[in-house]
């Protein structure tokens, strides 16, 4: 008998390359949404290196696919958009779409 060699919370790829093409998308980036890695920063200077008004953006696209609010005071949303995979495991636990 042979033993899956997955990692014990595997992240969920399909819905990182989904997460990663809205954000291309919705803001017109010149990069493809396949070259956006799961542990790339998408806030401040290093990885996408978006800004607040870009966040807000990402924000909404993400309510209206996914069916919940992202709200632009909550302490947590450093941590939810420190990373494509943090917001794609964010999106994961409170979709309702």
């Amino acid at each position: 008998m042979t033993q899956e060699q997955t990692p014990a919370a595997a992240p969920d790829t399909a819905l990182e390359r989904e997460v990663a093409a809205m954000i291309v998308s919705a803001l017109n980036l010149e990069v493809a949404p396949e070259e956006i890695k799961g542990e790339d920063a998408l806030y401040g200077e290093e990885g996408l290196g978006l800004d607040s008004i870009d966040i807000l953006e990402v924000a909404l696209v993400v309510s209206k696919r996914f069916g919940f609010q992202l709200k632009a005071d909550s302490e947590d949303n450093f941590r939810i958009f420190g990373s494509l995979r943090s917001l794609t495991d964010y999106i994961a636990a409170h979709r309702t779409k």
